[in-house]
C-alpha cells in the first residue's frame, strides 16, 4: 500500500478516538441509528449548519435528546486531521440501549465517524425505474433501509441505473439515495411528498432562491412528466446529475438546469468544521 492509499484507505473514529474491532462488532448489524454524509473539499465543507441540524433533530426524534453541536464539530475534525484535503465523511448517531429496547433515558449517545476516498458520483444521464414505496420515517436518514437496495437492485434487473419513489398517493417523492429536482423550463421544482429534506437539496435551494431564480414545490405524478423539460437527482455527491428517462417517459437534455444546480452549489462557500 502506498503512502497516498493509506491517507485515504477507509478510517472509523468512534468518540474522537480510532474504532477498535471490539467496538465495531455491535454496530455492524445495528438497524436503530441515524447518520449524514458529506464531501470534504481542501479540508472543509459546504452546508454545515444544515448538517448539524439534521444530525440534531434526528437525534431528537429518535433518542429525545442529542449531541451538543460543538461536540459533534470536535469529533469530526478528530477524524479529519492527518488525513487527505477531499474525502468522504459519514456520521452516525446511536444509542447504547441499542434496539429491541424500551427508551432508556441514560442511555449515552455514540458517534461513529468514517472517512474514505472522495466520491463526485455517476456522470449520467441516469434512468430510473418507478416504484411504489414509502420510507419509514421519511425525513430522517436513518440506517437499516434494505428496501431502497433491494429496489434498486430490481431496477437494474430491468435495464435501468436506479429507482425512484412512488407514494401511495402516486407522487414522486425521492430515489434510492437521491432527491429528485425536476425543470419545466422557467422553475426548479421540487416534487411535494413526505422524504429526506437532503442537504445538498437544501444548499441548493437557498442559493437558487439568492440567485433569483424561480422554484415551485408541487405534486409531480408519472403523468406529468411529457410536460417537464428536464430532471435531476442530487445528494451528497453532487447536485446534480441528468436524469433522461424515468419508467417509459423520456425526458429531454437540459443541461442548462444542470449548469444552474451546479453553479447553486458552487455559490454556497466552503467552511472549516
Amino acid at each position: 500500500m502506498t503512502a497516498d492509499t493509506a491517507r485515504t484507505a477507509p478510517a472509523a473514529e468512534l468518540d474522537g478516538r480510532p474504532a477498535a474491532a471490539g467496538e465495531l462488532a455491535p454496530l455492524a448489524f445495528a438497524g436503530y441509528a441515524h447518520f449524514t454524509a458529506v464531501q470534504v473539499r481542501g479540508g472543509r465543507v459546504r452546508g454545515l449548519d444544515l448538517h448539524l441540524e439534521r444530525l440534531r433533530a434526528a437525534s431528537v426524534e429518535l433518542f429525545d435528546r442529542a449531541l451538543p453541536d460543538d461536540l459533534v464539530r470536535a469529533r469530526l475534525r478528530s477524524a479529519l486531521e492527518g488525513g487527505p484535503d477531499d474525502l468522504s465523511l459519514t456520521a452516525t448517531v446511536y444509542s447504547s440501549a441499542g434496539e429491541f429496547t424500551p427508551a432508556d433515558p441514560g442511555a449515552e449517545l455514540g458517534l461513529l465517524v468514517r472517512t474514505g476516498p472522495p466520491s463526485s458520483g455517476p456522470e449520467g444521464p441516469l434512468s430510473l425505474a418507478a416504484f411504489e414505496h414509502e420510507r419509514f420515517l421519511p425525513g430522517i436518514k436513518h440506517v437499516g433501509e434494505p428496501a431502497k437496495t433491494r429496489l434498486l437492485r430490481l431496477a437494474a434487473e430491468q435495464g435501468f441505473d436506479d429507482a425512484a419513489f412512488l407514494d401511495r398517493r402516486g407522487r414522486f417523492s425521492e430515489a434510492s439515495i437521491w432527491n429528485l429536482a425536476f425543470w419545466d423550463g422557467e422553475a426548479v421544482v421540487w416534487p411535494e411528498a413526505e422524504m429526506l429534506a437532503g442537504t445538498t437539496m437544501g444548499i441548493v435551494r437557498r442559493r437558487l432562491e439568492g440567485l433569483g431564480v424561480p422554484q415551485r414545490v408541487r405534486e409531480v405524478r408519472p403523468a406529468d412528466l411529457p410536460g417537464l423539460a428536464g430532471a435531476a437527482v442530487m445528494n451528497s455527491w453532487t447536485p446534480g446529475v441528468a436524469v433522461h428517462r424515468i419508467g417509459a417517459a423520456p425526458l429531454p437534455e437540459a443541461p442548462a438546469f444542470l449548469d444552474l444546480l451546479h453553479r447553486a452549489y458552487r455559490d454556497e462557500p466552503l467552511t472549516e468544521v
